[in-house]
């Protein structure tokens, strides 16, 4: 999990860093979460490289977007981006939710009410209902608390973590 340590944080940043460690370790054959901001930036994240050791040796390669949860949250934001834009193109209305289902994993991205959006990166054996079912509890959990100022928060947690690990 790229959870810092919770200390300091507002009980609605701890809240979320529980929901989302809860996610990851409940739903069998999540590999990384990541929750970006309407804008691409990342503000909450499963730590996939902490477990890219143990699934390579499962399976003698790296499997994941590079490791990285800022990779993962580059994917997410991309295709919420595309999504959102050929919603608007066809008139059909906001998107609630993507699914990529490929040979090796899945994707899938769901829409959070403030814009930001709920990315996660699921192994191949994955159950594709489970996996959506949790991620919408998780954003029906999350969704009225991502205020701007707990995206803020969340946002200098992972700056303050990230200038942590550089020293």
């Amino acid at each position: 999990m790229t959870a810092p340590s919770t200390f300091g944080l507002s009980s609605e940043a701890r809240n979320l860093h529980w929901l989302l460690t809860n996610l990851v370790e409940e739903v069998p054959g999540i590999q990384s979460v990541a929750v970006v901001s309407s804008d691409g930036l990342l503000l909450l994240s499963s730590d996939a490289g902490q477990n890219a050791d143990a699934r390579k040796a499962q399976t003698g390669k790296p499997t994941g977007p590079r490791g990285s949860s800022a990779d993962l949250a580059t994917i997410v934001s991309g295709i919420g981006s595309l999504t959102i834009g050929a919603a608007k193109l066809m008139e059909f209305g906001g998107v609630r939710h993507t699914m990529v289902a490929m040979d090796e994993g899945s994707l899938f991205v769901m829409s959070i009410s403030d814009g930001s959006l709920l990315g996660v990166h699921g192994s191949a054996d994955c159950d594709m209902s489970v996996v959506a079912y949790h991620m919408a509890l998780f954003v029906g959990r999350a969704g009225h608390v991502l205020t701007p100022e707990l995206r803020s928060e969340l946002r200098q947690s992972l700056e303050n973590e990230s200038a942590g690990s550089t020293r």
